[in-house]
């Protein structure tokens, strides 16, 4: 069976990269950029930084900062309008997952027309976007080399799933600079989304050996780091350390894809406007748990890169002290320990569940889940 291996054509890491960006945009002829962020952003003059470096490189930029954290269907309408009224000829995503996510359903629709719901679903798309460069602040979607953009339906009340080859960005820029002194909280949240992708990718049914090398070493790294980029966030080495990890992280989903973890967060999301990374941070002990069942040796192996000593273990008992182990990583960056604690309520377990099962993330799952499944594992995770 033939694999393909997605990432884009360019990867710009370590302190500074932001410079050698700027003019890597110049040097492939780009002239007007849109730069999608957010308003945080903006008002901090972390954006003001970026348009002056592309001022002096001459290349004139629009600022589209609406995006909001779970970035929606009207976003991606918004900043499309605002391109195509200033006739940019490239985007800019600046930001974390949700200004890098807005931006590819912007640049996917301007080159490719239609609504952004309309690519809902594996590589619906006919032609490639509009050349996208994102410039990554934070060190967890990875979503600034992915091919996966989440977009949230405002009406349906759903995370839309679009994994397609062409919202892969041209450019992906991870400059540990632009992420120091972030918020612990936000710190937390998005290493432990990375973690995730990780896990997920080595334990799907889509993974290789080059997914599986990146994935393992994305967990040592995020197991060594997470903690001390959380407690203090100006230490440049370990915001350097996890935005190679999340990287790496991104490298194995974006290529193995992912499973129920994010199936399930997609739909907390959707439904409660709930941060991403939280999410899949309380689900995923619970959906690993349930993969044990099929996939006890990988789980060891995680286990053993989350710094577990498994010597004279069984599988099964390795998974469970791995398991352990995220629970601890977890509680340590001070993740909330249950869905309840974030509003969820039992009593919409089987919308969740129903629309969970819908969401493309969880094919490549170990074992497949039935309704009562999903919510098995909702109740576990309340």
């Amino acid at each position: 069976m033939s694999n393909a291996f997605y990432i884009p054509s360019l990867n710009l890491m370590g302190a500074g990269c932001l410079n050698d960006a700027v003019g890597s945009i110049k040097s492939q002829g780009f002239s007007k950029a849109l730069i999608v962020t957010d308003r945080v952003l903006n008002e901090l003059g972390a954006v003001a930084k970026l348009t002056t470096l592309l001022d002096k490189e001459g290349v004139e930029a629009v600022v589209f900062d609406e995006t909001k954290p779970n970035p929606t269907i009207g976003n991606v309408d918004d900043g499309l309008a605002l391109l195509k009224a200033n006739q940019c000829d490239c985007v800019i995503s600046f930001g974390g997952g949700s200004p890098h996510d807005c931006a590819k359903g912007i640049a996917l629709l301007a080159t490719n027309g239609g609504e952004i719901k309309d690519y809902e679903g594996v590589d619906v798309s006919a032609k490639p976007q509009l050349p996208l460069i994102a410039i990554n602040t934070t060190a967890g979607t990875a979503s600034e080399m992915t091919r996966f953009c989440i977009i949230t339906d405002e009406v349906r009340h759903i995370k839309m799933a679009i994994v397609d080859k062409n919202v892969t960005p041209i450019i992906s820029v991870n400059d540990p600079e632009l992420m120091l002194e972030k918020p612990a909280s936000l710190t937390a949240a998005t290493g432990m989304d990375a973690l995730t992708h990780a896990i997920e990718a080595y334990v799907s049914v889509a993974a290789t050996p080059v997914t599986d090398a990146v994935a393992i070493k994305a967990i040592e790294m995020i197991q060594a780091n997470l903690r001390e980029a959380v407690q203090n966030g100006d230490n440049l080495e370990a915001r350097d350390n996890m935005a190679y990890a999340q990287f790496m992280a991104g490298m194995a989903f974006n290529n193995a894809s992912l499973g129920y973890v994010h199936a399930i967060a997609h739909q907390l999301g959707g439904f409660y406007d709930l941060p991403h990374g939280v999410c899949n941070a309380i689900l995923l002990p619970h959906v690993q748990d349930y993969n044990a069942q099929v996939a006890p040796a990988r789980l060891a192996d995680v286990a053993r890169a989350m710094g577990v000593d498994t010597a004279g273990m069984t599988d099964e008992q390795a998974t469970s002290a791995g398991l352990d182990a995220i629970r601890q990583l977890s509680k340590d960056v001070n993740i909330p320990s249950g869905l309840e604690e974030l509003g969820v309520k039992r009593d919409d377990f089987d919308v969740l569940a129903e629309n969970a099962l819908k969401d493309a993330c969880g094919f490549t799952n170990p074992k497949q889940a039935t309704h009562e499944e999903i919510v098995e594992i909702l109740s576990a995770a309340l």
